[in-house]
């Protein structure tokens, strides 16, 4: 007689253990082989606990009911494309008529943004022993089923894009197609602070005035949240962060974000920080003895000879926390150039708070990657695959979102990261 197996909603109170257990037993990677360990640090549900709605599934099987995978989801709503408008009022509802009036003029096209409900599937997990008796399907069969019964149009994941056996797992056997291939920046913290250019004047944003300029410049983007203005205004924002050239706009009075995008400067870019750190932490387990020495002696050095500014390795061997940059773009020929001024002033601010990497993640096309200090052994390729929930939906402006082309940039909301 077959086992059955039963997937239920995930309880705090008396699944909390079991699942750490699960967790830790899923992480740990091939012997002679690095894997990265991720401490939710006492709350499974961390990675999805901001989102406006999210859900856990646990699947047990057996009389003791033993805990044999999970999964996490979260709903929001999102942009899938664009369409023409003929009015931009929409865009900014709820402000100054003085702000009004100058944003008419400023706002760069009538595109306007098509929102769709989405489903994010992550954190599935099955530990060896209980593999190929259909438990993961079970569980993403579960979860999309909830996302269905939300309204949600499309579900998506997000996986390593050489994680064979997860992108096996949902493009063959649960319906989902290869979507996007972002890709994924991290940048070590050194021991010492990098400097930021001085031909560049770094501006900390409100939250009111961030919203404008996100809402204004970058709704169109993929994936970019409705509620861009919940993200923003989250404890663990640490703030937008607005470079402009030096003498310029950001030697001046600050007049507010309609101000600024009635009349920017030749070149501008912009940024905001989500504070990982409190979310989870992650280690990387399985290193040589060899590679722990080298990396403790470079930050040894860089430590004791700051103004050296030599680039050291971070300490990922023991827990570590993180900075991620979302929200980045900016316009103008120097536009690189204010991306490498913000990028090293969220190094400084990661540093402060002790973390250990600052990562990012952007569009495979986007035309500001290459200004974004990383390195390569830290940073990798994602793949990010979809599926339609529905026919019946209607295809509005776009059509069926899994058969376009990708753009340029992408949204990645931190809530999820």
């Amino acid at each position: 007689m077959a086992t059955v197996v039963v997937v239920r909603e995930y309880d705090p109170e008396k699944d909390r253990a079991k699942v750490d257990a699960v967790e830790r037993e899923c992480e740990v990677g091939p012997s002679g082989e690095l894997s990265l360990y991720t401490d939710h640090m006492g709350d499974p549900i961390c990675r999805v606990r901001n989102c406006p709605a999210f859900l856990m599934l646990v699947a047990e099987m057996g009389e003791e009911k033993e805990i044999v995978g999970m999964i996490r989801g979260c709903i929001k709503t999102v942009t899938c494309g664009k369409r023409l408008s003929r009015s931009s009022k929409s865009a900014i509802t709820n402000y100054t008529s003085a702000a009004a009036a100058s944003l008419h003029s400023c706002t760069p096209t009538k595109q306007v943004p098509v929102y769709t409900k989405v489903g994010y599937i992550l954190g599935l997990r099955v530990p060896s022993p209980h593999r190929r008796m259909g438990i993961a399907s079970k569980l993403v069969d579960r979860m999309e089923e909830w996302v269905r019964e939300s309204g949600g149009e499309y579900c998506y994941m997000a996986t390593e894009n050489d994680n064979l056996a997860s992108v096996n797992l949902f493009t063959s056997k649960c319906g989902y197609s290869k979507f996007r291939t972002p890709s994924i920046l991290v940048n070590p913290v050194f021991a010492h602070r990098l400097r930021v250019p001085r031909r560049a004047a770094i501006l900390k944003l409100c939250p009111r005035d961030a919203e404008l300029l996100y809402r204004l410049r970058f709704s169109t983007s993929e994936f970019f949240p409705r509620d861009i203005d919940a993200v923003l205004n989250n404890n663990l924002s640490l703030g937008t962060f607005l470079a402009v050239p030096g003498g310029g706009a950001g030697d001046g009075p600050w007049g507010g974000a309609a101000e600024f995008l009635a009349d920017p400067p030749e070149s501008w870019a912009v940024v905001s920080v989500w504070n990982l750190r409190e979310v989870y932490k992650l280690e990387v387990r399985g290193a040589p003895p060899a590679k722990r020495a080298l990396a403790r002696a470079s930050r040894a050095v860089d430590g004791a000879l700051p103004w050296l500014g030599l680039p050291s390795f971070p300490e990922l061997f023991r827990p570590f926390g993180a900075h991620f940059l979302y929200g980045l773009g900016g316009e103008g020929p120097r536009a690189g150039e204010m991306v490498r001024a913000l990028c090293a002033h969220a190094h400084n601010l990661a540093k402060e708070h002790g973390c250990a990497v600052v990562a990012t993640e952007v569009a495979r096309r986007e035309p500001l990657a290459s200004a974004i200090p990383h390195w390569k052994r830290l940073s990798c390729e994602d793949l990010w695959c979809v599926k339609r929930l529905g026919e019946d939906y209607s295809d509005g402006a776009v059509g069926d979102w899994t058969k376009s082309p990708p753009g340029l940039t992408i949204f990645v909301d931190p809530r999820e990261v």
